[in-house]
């Protein structure tokens, strides 16, 4: 039987239909896995997490920071000659500074229960920071928790070979308390300050959105540092060196370490939700032209 013109057209058009068909469902199925066993494609290395590479990254953390005088350059004069100045200055008055402050059992006491913040509290507080963030599934929290870790055991091996080149005795050693270097003693710098400047500059910088949480960190690393003077452990400028060398530790574990995916918008700093969203307005109709206030809650 002989089909008539309409009718192949049809068929035609149907065919045509069924390979458009046809290919979809093909590459439908080349992107959909079937049940059908397969050889196993090549899996992509996954991202070493932080807790895998804690140790390699302090390793890495300290070759850094013991050369970094030799990559010094023009634009770290800005803070390197006041802290050289600082720390020479204070070199030279630390004898007379240090018998101002007398011998009350009352502000010695306070001052060596606060100083515990510095090694007790450093270690606590990244400790708390990292299980909360694993229990809770925050992932700012856990970072925070391991950047602090890896900062304080930065910051500390920094110290300890300081203090073994320095060997500078403590104020309170009678036979030395000039502050005179390499009498044999381990005051310089000061190691409490080291680790409490360095986990609360890590504190700071995660949560650099929240003023309370970096005033918090801060002041208490201040107040520890404080401490150790005052609780005549160290002189003022062990303090102070001890201070500056753990924010340094600690600014810089962040800025190598962080992970920018945490902050939103492709690694840019969030917008504070304290502050509104400021934009221009115009009314044509109107004509007049006005600013529109918008929260982010």
């Amino acid at each position: 039987m002989k089909l008539n013109s309409i009718t192949m057209r049809n068929i035609r058009r149907w065919a045509a239909l069924l390979s458009i068909i046809v290919g979809i469902a093909s590459s439908a199925a080349a992107q959909t896995p079937t049940p059908t066993p397969t050889p196993p494609a090549p899996l992509a290395t996954p991202t070493p997490t932080l807790e895998r590479k804690f140790i390699r990254n302090i390793l890495h953390d300290e070759i850094a920071i013991f050369t970094f005088p030799l990559h010094l350059n023009r634009h770290d004069s800005k803070w390197l000659i006041p802290l050289t100045l600082s720390t020479g200055a204070l070199i030279t008055t630390d004898p007379n500074t240090a018998r101002a402050l007398g011998n009350s059992p009352s502000r010695l006491r306070i001052s060596n229960d606060i100083s515990y913040l510095g090694t007790y509290g450093a270690g606590g507080t990244a400790a708390a920071f990292y299980l909360v963030g694993l229990a809770t599934h925050n992932a700012r929290a856990r970072e925070t928790g391991l950047l602090s870790g890896e900062a304080l055991i930065d910051a500390s091996i920094v110290g300890q070979v300081l203090k073994f080149a320095a060997q500078r005795p403590r104020p309170l050693d009678d036979e030395h308390r000039n502050g005179d270097f390499f009498e044999g003693g381990n005051s310089f710098p000061s190691g409490h300050a080291l680790a409490a400047w360095s986990v609360a500059t890590v504190i700071a910088y995660e949560y650099k959105d929240h003023a309370l949480v970096q005033f918090g960190a801060y002041g208490l690393a201040a107040a520890v540092s404080v401490a150790r003077y005052t609780g005549q452990n160290h002189f003022l400028s062990d303090v102070l060196v001890g201070s500056a060398i753990g924010y340094g530790v600690g600014r810089y574990v962040y800025k190598t370490h962080h992970d920018p995916n945490l902050d939103g918008g492709n690694g840019r700093r969030t917008r504070s939700k304290r502050f509104p969203m400021i934009s221009p307005r115009y009314n044509g109709r109107a004509r007049g032209s006005g600013i529109t206030l918008a929260w982010n809650f």
